[in-house]
């Protein structure tokens, strides 16, 4: 497969996995929203359902802002520019693993392949920055080689 076409799909493997993550916490937020609402107001003192509602919305709330903020980062890859060098917007094939530098959304499956989509905020991007294809890393006392980047 071609090398540019295999980086897009990726990438909108990405986009879309984080797309359907905040369509889910919209729908849980909503719900949490309703439940508060059709409870009304606390019964009494020690009635505390419709804040522990209202703070369960609130945490996917902030979990959504995450997320989006991975979206954007992601949005800003150009997926038809190739990388020489192991950055951001890379994919990094090396003897055990693929990976996609982006941001910290875990496996994504492609054509049956599976990536791992890193940030390179992780300690393991620190071993591989800047390496080209054939160059080797180390990372916790495991030397590894880099088989493509792209």
């Amino acid at each position: 497969m071609d090398r540019f076409e295999l980086k897009k799909k990726i990438l909108q493997a990405c986009i879309d996995m984080e797309l359907q993550v905040i369509a889910n916490l919209k729908q849980v937020m909503e719900e949490a929203s309703d439940s508060a609402e059709d409870y009304g107001l606390p019964k009494d003192l020690y009635d505390s359902y419709r804040n522990q509602l209202m703070s369960k919305r609130d945490m996917f709330a902030q979990q959504m802002q995450k997320v989006t903020e991975q979206l954007d980062i992601l949005r800003r890859i150009d997926p038809g520019k190739m990388c020489t060098t192991v950055r951001y917007g890379a994919v990094v094939i090396t003897e055990s693993q693929k990976l996609f530098i982006s941001a910290g959304i875990g496996k994504v499956r492609v054509d049956g392949e599976e990536f791992y989509a890193i940030s390179a905020l992780v300690p393991f991007y620190a071993a591989i920055d800047n390496k080209k294809r054939g160059e080797e890393y180390e990372f916790r006392g495991k030397k590894e080689k880099i088989l493509d980047v792209f």
